[in-house]
């Protein structure tokens, strides 16, 4: 997978670059995301409509699956029949994008996949790609600094996000990998539950976890979303976050602003935004008829109470 910096170079965004700047050039593609009720899809959504709104001529149509597989199928179905130039997919399910790739290719529509990489990555044809982050650091870094807090030793909650999605099952893997491993051997799951990458659902858990009495050391939350809602049933229960350790991923504000409150220990940077402007790119490539890379990464990187700063304006 290639790897890309917060500026997005490389032959397919240079020959996007190429297309945007003939002001003749007009284009439509059509965006289906998982849900808009979520904070980093919006912040994913709004990178896509906000770079899309700078390309001379192009028309973006953005459309909210509601976390339903057969709507998100019908809306690409109806992408092609309104002669879309391209196709972005945020997919609800990751394992369930097979008749997706099919139904773009069999029509010859440039198809992207962003943030969740289909299951069929490796089939996909020279009209389509995939634009996200790898996962395989997401979970290793936000375990590796929670084992560096902890000294190697502890009981650890895991807060998986959607099962369907390979990015918790990826960030749980990471974890326990990282537990599996010197110096964090000392460490040891003692519970480990999806909340559907949901505040609501992972304070619900963490409330639940609290009122069984499970004595922990860290939890440990594939997303920021849930690491909050677990902060949250924290302070309903009257403990002190301020003395707890509770990681999670993508950097959104909100994590940020808890973070520099100090009950968030640890995030990753997801750059929402830089993948939601790599979809485009790739996208107005493949219109383009050029060549592009099957996988295009947005790194992942680490954020600590120390740098968050750094990241304070990113998502």
């Amino acid at each position: 997978m290639r790897k890309l910096s917060n500026v997005l170079l490389g032959g397919a965004f240079l020959a996007a670059a190429t297309v945007t700047s003939t002001a003749a050039f007009a284009a439509k593609i059509g965006i289906s995301m998982d849900k808009f009720d979520d904070n980093f899809l919006t912040i994913l959504r709004n990178g896509m409509i906000d770079y899309g709104n700078t390309v001379p001529g192009l028309t973006v149509q953005v459309e909210d699956a509601k976390d339903d597989v057969s709507k998100q199928l019908s809306q690409i179905q109806n992408f092609i029949a309104n002669n879309v130039d391209a196709i972005i997919v945020n997919p609800v399910d990751a394992s369930a994008t097979v008749a997706m790739t099919k139904l773009a290719a069999d029509a010859g529509v440039p198809l992207v996949y962003v943030n969740r990489q289909p299951s069929d990555v490796d089939a996909l044809g020279p009209k389509a790609a995939f634009v996200g982050s790898d996962e395989l650091d997401s979970g290793t870094l936000e375990g590796k600094e929670i084992c560096r807090l902890l000294n190697g030793k502890g009981n650890i909650l895991v807060i998986q996000g959607g099962l369907s999605t390979p990015a918790a099952i990826l960030r749980t893997k990471d974890v326990h990998e990282v537990i599996a491993a010197d110096p964090c051997k000392g460490m040891k799951i003692i519970a480990e539950q999806p909340a559907n990458w949901d505040r609501t659902q992972a304070q619900n858990l963490m409330t639940n976890w609290l009122s069984k009495g499970l004595k922990f050391d860290a939890v440990v939350a594939n997303n920021d979303e849930m690491a909050i809602g677990a902060i949250q049933a924290m302070k309903a229960a009257g403990v002190d976050t301020r003395t707890q350790i509770v990681g999670g991923v993508d950097a959104t504000q909100d994590a940020l602003a808890s973070m520099r409150a100090g009950d968030l220990k640890v995030t990753v940077f997801q750059d929402a935004r830089g993948q939601g402007k790599g979809a485009v790119e790739t996208a107005l490539a493949l219109v383009a008829g050029k060549s592009v890379d099957k996988k295009v990464n947005i790194p992942f990187q680490l954020v600590l109470p120390s740098n968050l700063d750094k990241f304070t304006t990113k998502n």
